[in-house]
């Protein structure tokens, strides 16, 4: 399969400074290709070179970018192999369903080496910013002169709770794999004192990301491999939220571990103005009380059961807040199922909230004045989209580091998490309306709401956050090729 070059999109900026050209490769999930994509655009804006890998579908998908970039950012469409137990089309974790199609995105991805390393030996670049999943490539890098670092899209007391490299290089080995109850208590570690722990209703991705699978290795060893062949780690996450985690990374690591600080996107003044699904959304949010609503969104890759959306749905009801719920059925390929409200739901509910069943502009919602407060997965960039508006959070995590971000962010006071069942995770309309109240309107939750506007002085500040963008890229100029 040849590599293909697609139309870029260097602001014409020259600098003093030698012009770096950097490779871009996030795994493939939109969740990971977006940060990188936002990263890319940052660096651009200092003058240097950007080639963007992903496969042809998925640049395709991507948003069109401004410009600007159009001598700046190129990016390169690598095929992705088609292999067995893989969907048809399917070249992201948006286009799968089940844990096992992951597993052999990955094993397809694997199968993107040859091309890519064709790509580095003929363009050289200075440096690969990769993600964790394409272990194979450190070795590749080194061995062609290329400097390395791994990107962390999420926060560093995730990729703390992991460990040492050597430590998720390790549970590749059987001899001495991890048991359930590692990941029930905060890692023996970690020197301070946390909540960050799982439960047992959301270890069996721990568990499961720390066993082989059909790819022939482990997530925790793809994680391992990178890192240890890193000449540094970038990650979002900032010094001034939780900061001792930043410090452990480069204990753990015994490399730099460099922040990008928590990137706030910008929200946009214009693009969405004539947009109609935006002006019927803005008409209903206008006519409610300032901080009245509570806006719903589990995220893009959240596959909600029915009996979970029965029970949101009901808790909803039962709170009384005005809410609007953006609810999106699982985007897999193979994903015909439609998305089934408790018999009478929409009706019962129609004076008090709205359920938006296509896309909505998240940023512009959670900016809107009458929104106070926001029901989340807890992925971290809802998470920071919401804080950044001082947003206090109701948190529903699911999988992944959703639960640790849970229990840190409601150890710091800025949002609930929803109560459920220790063994099975289930939760029930109740438990999903007291949460709701609480954060909403109940004097307990007065702490909560103060607590999260506070927030805005460190999520929302983009002056402050820019720091360390720059610093990242003073790095990236200095510190070019020092390992191989």
């Amino acid at each position: 399969m040849e590599t293909q070059l697609v139309k870029s999109l260097d602001n014409g900026d020259e600098s003093n400074t030698k012009k770096l050209h950097i490779v871009m490769f996030p795994w493939l999930a939109f969740g990971h290709i977006i940060p990188f994509l936002e990263l890319s655009k940052f660096i651009a804006r200092k003058g240097h070179k950007i080639s963007f890998i992903s496969t042809p579908r998925n640049i395709d998908r991507l948003p069109k970018i401004p410009y600007e970039f159009s001598n700046s950012i190129t990016f390169v469409k690598i095929p992705l192999p088609k292999i067995d137990g893989l969907p048809k089309d399917a070249e992201a974790t948006i286009d799968i369903i089940t844990s096992e199609e992951m597993t052999h995105l990955k094993k397809a991805m694997d199968g993107m080496e040859k091309d890519v390393t064709n790509f580095l030996e003929k363009n050289s670049p200075d440096w690969i910013i990769q993600d964790f999943a394409q272990y194979w490539l450190a070795p590749i890098s080194a061995k062609l002169g290329i400097s390395r670092i791994f990107y962390g899209i999420i926060n560093a007391w995730f990729l703390s709770f992991l460990g040492s490299f050597e430590n998720m290089i390790d549970t590749n080995n059987c001899t001495s794999p991890p048991k359930l109850e590692d990941f029930l208590v905060p890692p023996k570690w970690v020197p301070f004192e946390t909540k960050a722990a799982y439960r047992l209703h959301e270890e069996r991705w721990m568990v499961e990301s720390s066993q082989k699978n059909v790819s022939g290795v482990s997530d925790m060893y793809r994680n391992g491999v990178t890192i240890e062949g890193a000449n540094a780690i970038i990650i979002r996450h900032c010094n001034e939220f939780e900061g001792q985690w930043l410090k452990l990374l480069e204990d753990l690591h015994h490399m730099p571990v460099l922040p990008t600080g928590l990137m706030p996107p910008i929200v946009e003044s214009s693009s969405d103005e004539k947009n109609e699904s935006w002006i019927s959304i803005k008409e209903w949010l206008d006519e409610k009380p300032k901080g009245s609503i509570v806006y719903v969104a589990l995220g893009s890759e959240v596959t909600v059961g029915q009996s979970e959306i029965n029970e949101l749905a009901r808790g909803l009801e039962l709170s009384g807040s005005p809410f609007f719920w953006v609810l999106r059925k699982s985007s897999g390929l193979g994903n015909n199922d439609p998305i089934v409200l408790p018999n009478g739901f929409e009706e019962r509910t129609k004076g008090q909230g709205i359920v938006w069943k296509s896309w909505a502009p998240q940023m512009k919602i959670l900016s809107h004045k009458s929104v106070g407060g926001f029901l989340t997965h807890c992925g971290w960039s809802s998470t920071i989209e919401g804080l950044m508006f001082g947003r206090p959070l109701i948190m529903l995590p699911f999988l992944v580091d959703q639960g640790l971000n849970a229990r840190i962010l409601e150890d710091k006071w800025v949002g609930v998490e929803v109560p459920r069942n220790e063994e099975n995770g289930s939760y029930t309309s109740n438990s999903v309306a007291n949460s709701v109240k609480l954060v909403m309107v109940g004097n307990d939750g007065k702490l909560i709401r103060g607590k999260a506007k506070e927030m805005r002085a460190i999520f929302g500040n983009k002056e402050l956050q820019d720091k360390y963008i720059e610093n990242l890229i003073k790095f990236l100029e200095n510190h070019k090729k020092v390992k191989n």
